[in-house]
């Protein structure tokens, strides 16, 4: 069928017109499968179809296309709105009513253009569905409450689902029903306010979560009025302030929190705006002496010394987070030295600047104590060898530039280690700092002193072009020294040896200038010690010797350089044997045999002192056990004991232990004390000696009548023998006064029952003398030498098998 041919409806007589025909404006008739039977002149028109040709659905969109022809192929009335794409017409909305002619089998179509009404209700739908999803999308709640019975009337999704429901099903729905009645109750005076009073309303109320967590909500109600002033209606807008809540909450606590730190604190805190003081706590006002009051809206530069304003200013006026010292000042005028911490931070909205305050005045005082401790010793208070070494590089360069002379004296403590070891290191502490004032106090506001370590001195002493201006300062301060004393209630008295190099004549740098007064000091003390002694170039390499000699004596016991050797000791009345003396000999790989004169005063500075004393205790006492075993009677051997050993606070641990380890007796022991050890602390003294002679241990006095031994001391203690002095046996019998003097101890030793030995007994004139007058025993070459242990033997053989001597 031609769709652009009008026709005449089959079951009209020709020529006769259809009813349709004759209807203006769009009317298509159509079979049930879109063919067309007719196409009115205006469809044609509208649809911009050609003469004799016109596809009539052609302009149809897709979907309108196939929802006209279901309508038509259902053979029945309907009424259907469709959308055209016409070429000159554009987009169209046509309502479309068909009549279905049963006897014909066809549909007439009679069109409506709905264009505009069509388009402003999709418009309106879009316009409503915009709104549903901006109100499903904004971070609010919001619903829509009828004023009349309180049912929802409209809810945005994040609303419904937040009270259990969804957005269709709670549409008329009460509020009760949607938040609960409790919650209903507790703000219908809320909403009473809004029906009432007709005021928007607006409250903070708390909701219980599910998950047992609190919400913070605030509500806002908006009445609604008609076009007479109703309230019809009211809008509900509900936004979650749990959050801020909880910041606020934060906010308070930290506020708290900063408050009672700021109460609590040790530190000064100060809160300043733009310089001016807005909050302090306590330490602040303590520190510069204002109260609360009087600070706050001060302005802190006030309070800042004014060499230090500019600086604190700038790191204000920056906002610098910064830590640096600074300094205030008191009310009182006083500048305390402090450190700012500055902090720029964020309070009740405000940009402030936060200031810790520390006081550090004892910082300051631990840091010139430590740069004091660290220049200065801490004993005497004297500059300690750093700092005195730096002065004295400063002072030899200032010597130089202008031609002037300096002496350096190098001060040595004599014998020091007797007093630390006999009386403790706190009474030799006490003595120091009193030789140390003293030294101090008898010098020159120009010279130096300072403490070089342990018992030495070094004194530097300026404009010294004089010898003799020298030599009389080191009498001052030799004179200074020696005068006693006292010490926790005792008189000591020490000597100092002073040795002294000259600036530029012996040295013209710091470390050979008191390298110079020290072998100076060094040939003080070889010279008898207390004295003083200017250092001599020529003596130089015998110091230097000495020097060696020490360091070797450190290695001589590990090497086994020592051995002993015996001198015997022997009765005036027939010449037998009954004891023998151990003396010390050091078997030098270079030197050789070398006597104890040679090496015993170096071994006295160190503290080699007791470990070879140990090893000639123990190798004596071995030998003893020897001898009585092969003569079968005791044999005693004597050791000599040197102060150190002797005042040690071991001593009598020492030899108990060394008589059981040997299993000697103690009878076979003697002990030879100088007469100067038994001089000090008699009750100290008295203690030991007794406890020796408990062990049986015989005591001798060596070197009787060269000391200060008092004969109440021979009284008081537990002495079992004298020996006198070969001094006074050399000049036996010539010398009336030797002689004199050796009567007279055989006499005052015999009084008081104790035996006598004479040392150095070398001709048979000396041993008659003796004899007579009641010496008990002697010993020296008239004897026999020391020996060494083997010849000893043969030696002591002979004697005890040949003839007895007269």
């Amino acid at each position: 069928m031609d769709g652009g041919r009008k026709q005449a409806v089959t079951h009209t007589q020709p020529n006769e017109t259809a009813w349709w025909e004759m209807v203006p404006g769009l009317v298509v008739a159509a079979t049930t499968d879109g063919a067309p039977l007719y196409v009115s002149d205006a469809f044609r028109a509208a649809a911009g179809c050609r003469e004799g040709d016109c596809r009539w659905l052609d302009g149809l969109e897709p979907g309108s296309r196939d929802e006209l022809l279901g309508h038509l192929a259902r053979r029945q009335d309907f009424s259907v709105c469709l959308r055209w794409q016409w070429p000159d017409a554009g987009a169209r909305w046509l309502e479309c009513t068909g009549y279905w002619h049963t006897g014909r089998a066809h549909h007439v179509c009679l069109f409506h253009d709905v264009t505009s009404g069509k388009t402003a209700e999709l418009e309106a739908r879009a316009q409503a569905e915009m709104l549903r999803t901006t109100a499903d999308n904004v971070p609010a709640l919001i619903a829509y409450y009828s004023a009349h019975d309180y049912t929802c009337l409209f809810a945005n999704k994040q609303y419904a689902q937040t009270f259990g429901w969804d957005d269709r099903s709670i549409l008329g729905r009460t509020f009760a029903e949607v938040i609960g009645e409790d919650a209903a109750q507790e703000i219908d005076p809320h909403v009473q306010k809004v029906v009432r009073d007709r005021q928007p309303v607006s409250y903070v109320r708390k909701r219980l979560l599910p998950d047992g967590r609190t919400q913070w909500i605030e509500v806002s109600l908006r009445p609604h009025f008609d076009a007479q002033g109703e309230a019809i209606a009211a809008f509900v807008l509900i936004i979650d302030i749990t959050r801020h809540r909880l910041a606020e909450q934060a906010v308070r606590e930290s506020e708290e929190r900063l408050a009672k730190f700021m109460q609590a604190s040790a530190e000064g805190v100060v809160f300043h705006q733009d310089g001016y003081i807005t909050d302090v706590n306590p330490p602040v006002c303590e520190l510069v002496g204002y109260s609360r009051e009087e600070l706050l809206g001060r302005h802190t530069l006030d309070f800042i010394s004014p060499e230090h304003r500019a600086k604190v200013a700038h790191l204000q006026a920056t906002g610098q987070d910064a830590t640096y010292e600074s300094e205030i000042i008191h009310r009182s005028g006083e500048r305390i030295p402090v450190e700012f911490i500055g902090r720029t931070m964020v309070r009740n909205g405000e940009r402030l600047r936060m200031s810790i305050v520390r006081d550090i005045r004892d910082r300051h005082a631990a840091q010139r104590r430590i740069r004091h401790l660290a220049h200065h010793d801490v004993l005497t208070g004297l500059p300690n060898r750093l700092a005195f070494m730096e002065d004295l590089e400063h002072r030899l360069a200032v010597a130089r530039n202008n031609d002037e002379r300096l002496a350096l004296l190098f001060i040595d403590l004599d014998n020091f280690k007797r007093v630390n070891d006999s009386l403790g290191h706190l009474v030799g502490d006490k003595l120091l700092q009193s030789v140390a004032g003293r030294l101090a106090g008898s010098l020159r506001s120009s010279d130096r002193v300072a403490r070089f370590g342990g018992d030495e001195f070094l004194a530097l002493l300026s404009n010294a072009r004089r010898r003799d201006d020298v030599e009389d300062v080191a009498r001052k301060l030799l004179a200074a020294v020696e005068v006693p004393i006292e010490v926790e209630r005792r008189m000591l008295s020490v000597t100092p040896s002073i040795g002294i190099a000259l600036f530029p004549d012996d040295a013209e740098t710091p470390g050979d200038l008191v390298r110079h007064a020290d072998q100076a000091m060094y040939l003080a003390k070889a010279r008898g010690r207390a004295n003083f002694q200017f250092f001599d170039p020529a003596r130089a390499d015998a110091a230097y010797e000495a020097l060696l000699l020490e360091g070797e004596l450190s290695q001589a016991l590990d090497r086994g350089e020592f051995e002993l050797m015996y001198q015997p000791q022997v009765r005036l009345t027939d010449g037998r044997p009954v004891g023998a003396e151990a003396l010390l000999r050091w078997r030098h790989p270079q030197r050789g045999l070398m006597l104890p004169g040679e090496f015993l005063p170096a071994i006295e500075n160190q503290r080699l002192m007791l470990p070879l004393g140990q090893w000639v205790l123990t190798e004596a006492l071995r030998q003893a056990r020897r001898w009585t075993a092969l003569l079968g009677r005791p044999f005693p051997v004597a050791v000599n004991l040197s102060n150190v050993q002797f005042h040690a606070s071991n001593l009598l641990p020492t030899i108990e232990h060394s008589l059981r380890q040997e299993d000697v007796p103690g009878h076979l022991l003697e002990l030879e004390l100088s007469e100067r050890m038994l001089m000090d602390d008699l009750p100290e003294v008295q203690r030991k000696l007794q406890q020796l002679k408990q062990w049986g241990v015989q005591l001798a006095v060596d070197d009787f009548g060269t000391g200060y031994f008092s004969l109440r001391h021979l009284k008081e203690l537990p002495i079992d023998k004298v020996k006198i002095d070969r001094s006074f046996v050399h000049d036996l019998p010539g010398s009336a006064g030797s002689a004199a003097i050796a009567q007279s101890i055989i006499q005052v030793a015999r009084s008081m029952e104790h035996r006598v030995t004479a040392e150095g007994v070398e001709n048979e004139a000396q041993r008659a003398f003796l004899e007579v007058h009641g010496c008990d025993e002697y010993q020296g070459f008239l004897a026999a030498e020391a020996l060494p242990g083997d010849r000893f033997v043969a030696w002591m053989q002979e004697r005890l098998t040949g003839p007895a001597l007269a």
